[in-house]
């Protein structure tokens, strides 16, 4: 007998099967493609080339015990620093700025780009949102309610200069405000809040919506801990995710999609579309919480519930595409040249935060930017293993570009389009950067839903705007990683809390939910920073 069947071999559900067969379960993970990790994974694209489908740097998941708590450097994972961790490049008035995890030498390239001011303000607004970042990630150890985040950020206090200590309302509201007015309260330099603003963008949602302070405060945590770049690519974290999950005697059953989804007793009847099916006591559903209800639905679950929960679910018309580039040399940044150290760094392309509103209207509109904004990582710098000797890959990463058109027109047709203003935009910054290119790979909107199946186009599955986060993700009735009327089923995945992004805090916060009743096993497991 199956203790639990996982859907879905994207890096939550792996965590969550890991932890699973960790404390003794017979885990059996169900997964639609033909290679496991999803957005977290790592092919040939190109001859000789290892190109990431997804994600390339690491943001989060350093952040957490999970890395410790599983043991993944015993499976072969091994990070490198990404340090510097970013850079904001060189426009005609300003020199470029370079974030590095030391502190003092970040504050220097902000004095030399930005004055002496914009330095000590950058000192200052690290001090403040490091404690506020870690009690965000505190926050993101069990499943959302006032009690859970009274007490990951119970005595926490703002120490903002010359203001005191904030009041707990303070605090709230400091939280709960725009990133761009957290930016301008702290900063002068345009240069130096764009770069940030286009740092917290990532998460998806624009600057100027409630609530995305915290986005740009995370800036602060990289000063801890920088963004981590697996060698080997991307999915070297799935692939030491499977290997200690099979080494715990679990299993990964590929081109194995779920189709159903069926309460049979005290257990789940997992059907597969290659006729398998899996019984079992407990599942864990770490794919698009839409797809799960679909799962649901097929399986004999109240269609009109299900249809409710799905209208009330804000997926939105996508974040944006990527191009996969390779060729014969790295970008030669304007101010920075091409330096091995600044290709460890995400290259934050925008120098004003007017380039970065423009193409979120223009993508609102359901138009493609008529400047988009960049995020420009070139990891074969650091990692040889990635390219062919004397050759180098660069990944970029655009916003904004929406999955649903204007006019009735079609990716298929704008595709071609669309990648040559993003490479053009990149020259704009790296001169003649676009003549070393020898292999390009487009990815739509639409190919990151057909690919990787991210509905909509969504990378962070469900909007991370503040009525889908939190108590609110992906449902307030679904906010507890669970689903009312179907006990055994636990949520897991991008669509549920935390959100989007490499963390896989969801994973942990299922496998514990599996486990609630032998919390003596799963102790044994879990002694890492969260407790």
């Amino acid at each position: 007998m199956i203790d639990t069947v996982v859907i879905g071999a994207g890096h939550n559900g792996l965590v969550a099967a890991a932890y699973l067969a960790a404390a003794g379960q017979r885990v059996v993970v169900v997964e639609r493609d033909s290679i496991p990790g999803g957005a977290v994974s790592t092919v040939e694209r190109f001859p000789g080339y290892r190109v990431d489908r997804g994600s390339s740097a690491h943001l989060m998941i350093r952040h957490t015990p999970i890395l410790e708590e599983l043991a993944l450097a015993d499976h072969g994972l091994r990070y490198i620093d990404c340090d510097p961790w970013a850079f904001s490049p060189a426009s005609d008035t300003h020199e470029p700025i370079i974030f590095y995890k030391d502190l003092d030498r970040t504050c220097a390239s902000i004095e030399n780009a930005c004055g002496a001011a914009d330095a000590e303000a950058y000192r200052a607004f690290v001090a403040v949102w490091s404690e506020r970042s870690a009690a965000m990630m505190s926050a993101f150890t069990s499943s959302p309610s006032p009690i859970a985040l009274g007490k990951a950020f119970w005595g926490l206090q703002g120490r903002i200069p010359g203001k005191g200590a904030s009041s707990g309302l303070g605090l709230s509201q400091e939280f709960l405000m725009s990133g761009d007015s957290l930016l301008d309260y702290w900063f002068e330099s345009e240069q130096l809040k764009a770069a940030l603003a286009w740092f917290g963008a990532q998460s998806g949602p624009p600057m100027n919506e409630p609530g995305t302070a915290p986005m740009v405060g995370f800036a602060a945590a990289m000063h801890t801990i920088p963004p981590g770049r697996a060698i080997g690519g991307s999915g070297a974290l799935t692939e030491a995710l499977v290997r200690k999950l099979e080494a715990d005697g679990g299993e990964v059953r590929l081109s194995a999609a779920a189709t159903a989804l069926e309460k049979r007793g005290d257990d789940w009847l997992v059907r597969c579309e290659d006729g398998s099916e899996q019984r079992a006591r407990s599942v864990v559903s770490a794919c698009h919480i839409l797809t799960t209800l679909k799962l649901l639905r097929a399986g004999g679950f109240d269609s009109a519930t299900a249809d409710r929960w799905a209208a009330q679910i804000r997926v939105g018309n996508g974040i944006g595409m990527a191009v996969r580039l390779g060729g014969t040399a790295l970008p030669s940044y304007r101010g920075i040249g091409d330096d091995a150290g600044v290709h460890s760094a995400l290259g934050l392309l925008v120098t004003d935060r007017g380039q970065l509103a423009r193409a979120y209207a223009d993508a609102s509109a359901g138009d493609l930017p008529r400047r988009p904004a960049l995020v420009a990582m070139s990891y074969s710098a650091i990692d040889p293993t990635l390219t062919p000797a004397g050759h180098h890959s660069t990944s970029l990463w655009a916003q904004w570009h929406p999955y649903r058109l204007s006019g009735g027109r079609s990716w298929s047709d704008l595709a071609a389009e669309a990648a040559a203003g993003i490479v053009a935009e990149l020259d704009r910054h790296a001169p003649g950067f676009s003549d070393s290119i020898e292999h390009t790979r487009i990815q739509t909107p639409a190919d990151l839903e057909t690919e990787l199946g991210l509905t909509g186009g969504n990378i962070m599955h469900v909007e991370m705007s503040l009525d889908q986060m939190m108590i609110w993700r992906p449902h307030p009735e679904m906010a507890q990683h669970r689903i009312p009327g179907a006990p055994g089923l636990v949520l897991a995945g991008a669509s549920t809390h935390p959100g989007g992004g490499v963390c896989g805090a969801s994973g942990r916060i299922a496998a514990t939910a599996v486990l609630a009743g032998r919390r003596s096993t799963l102790s044994k497991i879990t002694r890492g920073r969260w407790g």
